[in-house]
């Protein structure tokens, strides 16, 4: 069986990357086909694969500014030849499921999400990515092209496979399609349950974008004056850290190993924002510490409340100083957040994925 594996643009490094990355390995020999790719910024993740780049990946700027070029994604991600393949694996947020087949192909779609900047979120195109008001309005006929195309291709897609039930609701209401529910793997191997007592701060990590909600969690640990570290980077980090207060610390983008140590010492994982799944909380719990985390998205498949982690019902400054206020009066077991985690795995996931393509 002659396998080929699609993801919009490797040229960041979080879940969709890790994911991808584990089923490279489960075929070592089949190519990846991407719009744009950055052997850095994934860490050499990908480093000795096949890669197959569109005509993206030489414009000005395109490599790490891929929010210039949406109108031409559709045509970059079309120009790819599938023809030598018998099953295509798209892994995709928006363009990637795009892709044109041969009759004979299968091509499977692995949906992290329906585009949100086309869908639910369009009418903050461009709001968080930094575009003045101006190019935000001009934007919308493209929303509405790009929207269409978006449904179009969805059509070309044989099966879909998603990433959670929150994200299977959303393939339906827009897509019209049914999904069979693979949760993505957690490396529970690289976050060992920890064995040393915790500290004093709590942790929040991520890319620090607008919609995860990491300048509401400042807000409340200002109040608070407990200590946070913020692991990661992003586009926000100068706002944020003119927030944030002296018992916040930002410690960067870290190594695995490093992530792993904070994660043991956390006392908790503090997850405002809403995710479609989430792996952050799953580490943090294959740790052996609690999250407290906004009642949304793919966190509440991953957290058992009163027992992994507890919840909050809006994403507010005062909401999370009451979690994190009702947060002491709990005892969690560090065994049973890892054997939460570990229903989440690498081994479960390759299995899930041989039985899904009949291997």
């Amino acid at each position: 069986m002659r396998i080929a594996f699609v993801h919009e643009y490797l040229n960041q490094f979080g879940g969709a990357e890790r994911t991808l990355a584990v089923l490279a390995e489960m075929f070592p020999s089949a190519p990846i086909y991407t719009l744009l790719y950055d052997e850095k910024a994934t860490r050499g993740l990908f480093k000795g694969r096949t890669i197959n780049t569109s005509f993206l990946q030489n414009f000005p700027g395109a490599v790490g500014h891929h929010e210039w070029y949406p109108l031409l994604m559709p045509l970059a991600i079309e120009q790819f030849d599938f023809s030598a393949y018998d099953v295509v694996i798209s892994l995709s947020a928006s363009f990637a499921k795009g892709i044109i087949t041969k009759p004979h192909a299968r091509h499977i779609c692995y949906c992290l999400t329906p585009p949100r900047f086309l869908w639910d979120n369009s009418q903050k195109f461009g709001k968080d990515f930094g575009f003045p008001p101006l190019i935000r309005f001009a934007s919308q006929p493209l929303i509405s092209y790009l929207r269409m195309w978006d449904h179009s291709a969805a059509d070309r897609v044989d099966k879909f496979w998603r990433i959670s039930d929150f994200v299977g609701k959303r393939i339906q209401k827009y897509y019209h399609q049914s999904s069979a529910l693979i949760y993505p793997p957690v490396d529970t191997a690289v976050f060992p349950l920890a064995t040393e007592p915790t500290e004093d701060y709590f942790l929040m990590a991520g890319r620090l974008v607008s919609y995860k909600k990491f300048d509401v969690a400042i807000k409340a640990f200002n109040e608070l004056n407990l200590p946070l570290r913020i692991i990661g980077t992003g586009p926000e980090i100068g706002r944020l850290k003119k927030l944030a207060r002296v018992n916040i610390e930002f410690l960067g983008q870290v190594s695995d190993d490093e992530l792993s140590r904070h994660y043991r010492g956390a006392k908790a994982l503090i997850f405002p924002q809403e995710e479609d799944f989430g792996i952050v909380p799953l580490e943090a719990m294959a740790s052996g510490r609690p999250v407290i985390a906004y009642r949304g998205g793919g966190a509440e498949e991953t957290i058992i409340e009163d027992k992994t982690g507890i919840f909050f019902d809006t994403q507010t400054p005062e909401a999370i100083v009451k979690a994190v206020n009702k947060f002491n009066d709990y005892k969690f077991s560090p065994a049973r957040c890892r054997a939460q985690a570990e229903k989440f795995s690498v081994v479960r996931f390759k299995e899930e994925i041989k039985k899904a393509i009949n291997l």
